[in-house]
């Protein structure tokens, strides 16, 4: 249960939300009309600014969104399932949320206005037939979203929109594809999990398909299609250049031998949040 603190604040934020909901603006575009992306990682855009990569399934390209540098941070955290010993703003409205048996369901990016992209919270109240949807920034709206395993959609217009942003890769980044998250591997790292000289990326997170497949974190991500990802960025380039209508063959080492594993690239079901007891040997 959560502290009498927490909940004092649960009703502060809520309550104000619910009595002005029907005064909230209405989405830009008919959820059906969206596509629906995963949270690949976080970039960097001109001169130092974050933008979260969405990745968009069957596409050549991935969707960079402008966010700021605390959302930054809490989707990095998301993509790496930390959790900070005291919650920090996104984690603590997750609780909030959660404490009061609220579930946030999907999180929208529908619109762009004067350069700036507009994001939707699609919460679910106790057994209400009907959800309620209310106004946010897009890059918290995707910080949460992440936190809470909802799923995210984009609208055509966003989609166009942020083809023109330019972006760049970050050092020891985290990326998240097909239900697989990799960071780069330390020598460290390698020697811990015995794993052999091979170039490749550390698999750190896994859930879906990959996760029923049986391939567990601790392994060494060698191959996508037949090319090294070696960097996490580059994982996410070669999972987006699968050619249509095919499933990205991934080779990997695990448990001491190589392995073969074919993935649909269509964007996963929305996960559960990670627990936040840390995998022995691989917390990042």
């Amino acid at each position: 249960m959560l502290p009498l603190r927490r909940c004092l604040c649960a009703l502060l934020i809520l309550l104000p939300l619910l009595s002005l909901s029907a005064q909230a603006r209405e989405l830009a575009v008919e959820p059906e009309a969206m596509i629906e992306v995963e949270v690949a990682t976080v970039g960097l855009a001109g001169p130092g600014v974050p933008v979260v990569l969405l990745r968009e399934p069957g596409a050549r390209a991935v969707i960079p969104i402008f966010i700021g540098t605390v959302e930054a941070d809490a989707i990095l955290r998301g993509l790496r399932g930390d959790r900070p010993r005291r919650p920090l703003t996104h984690e603590l409205l997750g609780d909030v949320l959660a404490g009061l048996e609220v579930r946030l369901e999907r999180v929208y990016v529908d619109a762009i206005v004067d350069g700036v992209f507009l994001g939707m919270l699609e919460l679910r109240l106790g057994d209400a037939e009907t959800p309620l949807r209310i106004d946010s920034r897009a890059s918290d709206a995707i910080a949460l979203g992440l936190q809470a395993g909802a799923g995210i959609r984009v609208s055509p217009q966003v989609l166009e929109a942020a083809q023109a942003i330019e972006y760049q890769g970050i050092e020891e980044q985290v990326v998240s594809a097909l239900g697989i998250t990799v960071t780069p591997l330390s020598d460290d790292l390698r020697d811990a999990l015995r794993l052999p000289d091979d170039a490749g990326v550390l698999i750190t997170g896994v859930t879906g398909d990959a996760e029923a497949a049986g391939l567990a974190p601790g392994a060494l991500l060698l191959t996508v299609n037949g090319e090294t990802p070696t960097t996490p960025l580059r994982f996410l380039e070669l999972v987006r250049d699968t050619p249509p209508g095919e499933d990205a063959r991934l080779g990997y080492w695990q448990d001491g031998e190589a392995h073969e594993l074919s993935l649909s690239t269509a964007v996963p079901e929305p996960a559960l949040p990670r627990p936040e007891a840390p995998t022995p040997g691989i917390r990042m």
